[in-house]
């Protein structure tokens, strides 16, 4: 009897449901540049304009003064757009929490998407360079819907299903990666054979615009809003405006501090520089492997799609049958396991010589990638009250934002050599 009544208090509410399908087409309309990345670079270099050419020549610059070869400029060019994305996305992150607390998640939610919808629109008419890098400026700004998908989850679950909510979440990003990357080399490979290949990111972008708009309709008419006015913040806390944006006050949760028992304070600190450094070496490599794979091994944007599609199926894989079943309580070992495999698998990915190689070092990559993340994030859910998961999961989203803008451009440097 008591098995069945943990079986039954186990299960996701149906709102998780809801949020997992949601996830699922905003990653796939997100995902799909990534294979696209390197040749979008080469085809603004090739065509100029005064802000690539500004761009290069900074990176050029940076290239004389730290002796990096001339062929690994496109690298750099692209880490210093993927840190552009990122550092937006924290800033905005953990002020589109404190709104959610006070207002709502599905007004916060909608919002966050209207805004990415505006990214693809303005994607779609990129002809020059300056209208690219808005176009990634409005989704870095707009990219908050997963921080409040994950204040969601929060908002719905207990210690007993919280970790199987969160793997939910990277389970989403998993089939992201399979079908997006799959999806924007299949594009782009039409594209160039194409009679209109002038401007062949067109449809990819239209793709990810119509499903941005898709998944407006579909919170709105689906999603029931998981915070209650009787549970929210009063007022939102822009008192603490400098605490969104000053890394030392996000370090220390200063946001969410209030009212949070010091020891649970001290934990939550702790999780914040695990996440945090776990994601700055995480996003370097991920943000660099499609030009690694580009430079070193010469693949091609079918290629750099099947190989984003290896990584999205163990991902699925590892957490739908392992993180899913973590039982409340075992989330801190099954991150230490993801954060044991993760390291070597830097190594091998930075010294392979050959696919079979490189696809090892990608399996081991995969199994940190799908471990860590939700089962932190877990961890740090449970602590804080419930007008208060909004700035807890925001600040953290946050700190991984951080960690994602510094990781690309620092990565991007290390790569050059």
């Amino acid at each position: 009897m008591g098995k069945e009544k943990e079986k039954k208090n186990s299960r996701l509410d149906p709102t998780a449901w809801i949020i997992f399908s949601s996830l699922i087409i905003d990653l796939v309309g997100f995902t799909v540049i990534l294979p696209l990345m390197p040749k979008l670079l080469d085809h603004y270099s090739s065509t100029g304009g005064s802000s690539m050419s500004f761009l290069e020549s900074t990176v050029k610059t940076l290239q004389q003064m730290l002796n990096i070869p001339v062929n690994f400029n496109s690298v750099m060019t692209g880490g210093v757009l993927g840190s552009l994305f990122s550092i937006l996305q924290f800033l905005a992150s953990p002020l589109a929490g404190c709104l959610s607390d006070c207002y709502g998640r599905k007004p916060a939610l909608l919002l966050s998407m209207v805004g990415i919808a505006s990214s693809y629109a303005l994607w779609l008419v990129s002809d020059s360079f300056a209208v690219f890098m808005i176009a990634r400026a409005v989704g870095g700004v707009s990219k908050a819907n997963v921080s409040l998908a994950t204040a969601v989850m929060a908002d719905i679950t207990d210690s007993t299903n919280r970790a199987k909510a969160m793997a939910l979440i990277g389970v989403a990003f998993a089939i992201g990666f399979i079908v997006g990357p799959v999806t924007g080399a299949a594009f782009s490979a039409w594209g160039v054979s194409s009679i209109s290949a002038g401007n062949w990111w067109f449809w990819p972008a239209m793709f990810s615009l119509t499903l941005a708009i898709l998944n407006i309709g579909y919170i709105a008419c689906f999603f029931t809003e998981s915070l209650p006015l009787d549970k929210r913040a009063k007022s939102p806390q822009f008192s603490q405006t400098w605490n969104l944006v000053n890394p030392v006050s996000l370090f220390k949760f200063q946001l969410a501090a209030d009212g949070i028992p010091n020891n649970d304070l001290v934990k939550l600190r702790i999780l914040g520089r695990v996440y945090f450094m776990f994601l700055f070496l995480y996003s370097g490599l991920e943000y660099t492997l499609t030009f690694l794979t580009h430079l070193r091994f010469n693949y091609n944007a079918a290629q750099q799609g099947k190989m984003l599609l290896f990584i999205g199926i163990l991902m699925a894989l590892f957490q739908g049958g392992l993180v899913r079943r973590v039982k409340p309580g075992k989330e801190k070992v099954i991150a230490l396991i993801g954060l044991g495999v993760i390291i070597p698998s830097f190594v091998i990915v930075g010294l392979s010589n050959s696919a079979t190689v490189l696809y090892f070092g990608l399996a081991l990559y995969s199994l940190g990638s799908a471990t860590v993340i939700p089962c932190l994030t877990a961890m740090t859910a449970a602590h804080g009250r419930a007008d208060q998961k909004g700035a807890v999961i925001g600040t953290l989203r946050s700190l991984g934002a951080l960690a994602r803008a510094l990781g690309p451009l620092i990565s991007s440097f290390g790569t050059s050599y």
